[in-house]
């Protein structure tokens, strides 16, 4: 099945539509959507073919593209008012609500998702501990969480999918270890853990999670940071491949892509190695076959593609690409066999 990568570009302001040869050896553009402004995060509507990207200038918002389901190409939808700089987007499992995250505002909203796909002004704005980055809905649609960079901590909600309103949960919040600032975080398929990447220390956080309760319980943690890192870690990112073998990481200073195997009976990330990438990687993504990895470089403004190896993990370098100024998001998109009946 053929593939395609979208690639937000904070400083050009646009979206690169990028498409795989079957190796990956060959990324070609396919579209370069013009939006403007500061584009950074994305996310894609899990049912209806529509992807998101906050604009983090103003006019603060958020927009809405269809995606064709045949070549992955972008047709503007509409925008939304968002109430302030996101640095994060998400819809609940459902698809009806569209959460963001603020940095800067220290906040989360809730916004609903019309039937077209596009999203209404904010209905819900909650504040948060300092520095609020990254909001997802938990597993059985019943909880939402949020890291809180500044504060240290991962805030929970309960949440009502019919009304998309978020109320406190007892307790609010589990409290990370010092000096992580906590960033990103993934749950695994099954629902049972969730990988939690410490910013400011490059760690990673294995949380046993209890669906009944919506909460967490610290399993462990570990380094990311290859051998011999001296300076600041500047962790960014983190992703499962689909069948949760495997988990990696980025780290902007030393520009290159962590590798952890995941023990499939206790869950534990075992580090295997360490990759380098494009300068200063904010973002990657994996394709929904656990193919490829997709990692942008910030300062390079270049995308590599990696081809992962199912036995060990393994990233071999395959085909890169000069894309906008900026890239700092990846998300991908599984395209239908134009020969299907």
């Amino acid at each position: 099945m053929s593939q395609v990568a979208y690639v937000s570009c904070a400083g050009s302001g646009d979206i690169w539509v990028i498409a795989f040869d079957p190796d990956g050896r060959r990324l070609t553009v396919r579209q370069r959507v013009a939006v403007g402004g500061m584009l950074m995060p994305m996310a894609l509507h899990p049912a209806q073919g529509v992807l998101y990207v906050a604009r983090r200038s103003d006019p603060l918002a958020v927009a809405a593209f269809a995606i064709d389901p045949l070549s992955g190409h972008l047709t503007a939808r509409g925008e939304s008012p968002l109430p302030h700089s996101m640095a994060y987007l998400a819809t609940d499992r459902g698809g009806h609500f569209l959460f963001s995250a603020s940095y800067g505002g220290n906040l989360v909203a809730v916004s609903p998702i019309g039937a077209d796909g596009v999203p209404g002004p904010a209905q819900q704005i909650v504040e948060t501990g300092p520095h609020a980055h990254c909001v997802q809905a938990a597993p059985g649609n019943r909880d939402v969480h949020a890291t809180s960079l500044g504060g240290g901590e991962l805030m929970h909600w309960r949440f009502d999918a019919t009304t998309g309103r978020l109320t406190p949960a007892d307790p609010p919040a589990l409290a990370l270890h010092a000096g992580a600032g906590p960033r990103h975080f993934v749950f695994d398929a099954a629902g049972r853990f969730a990988y939690l990447l410490g910013e400011l220390d490059a760690s990673v956080t294995q949380l046993r999670y209890d669906a009944a309760q919506g909460t967490f319980d610290v399993v462990g943690t570990t380094s990311s940071l290859p051998a011999g890192f001296d300076g600041e870690p500047w962790a960014a990112d983190l992703h499962l491949t689909p069948d949760g073998r495997f988990l990696y990481t980025c780290e902007r200073r030393s520009s290159t892509l962590a590798i952890f195997a995941i023990d499939p009976v206790s869950g534990a990330p075992r580090l295997q190695g360490h990759v380098p990438t494009e300068t200063q990687p904010r973002g990657f993504a994996i394709d929904g076959e656990g193919r490829f990895l997709l990692a942008a470089g910030q300062r390079s403004n270049r995308v590599t593609a990696y081809a992962i190896d199912r036995t060990t993990g393994a990233l071999t370098p395959q085909g890169t690409l000069p894309v906008g100024d900026d890239p700092n998001w990846v998300e991908f998109v599984t395209l239908k066999d134009r020969n299907a009946p």
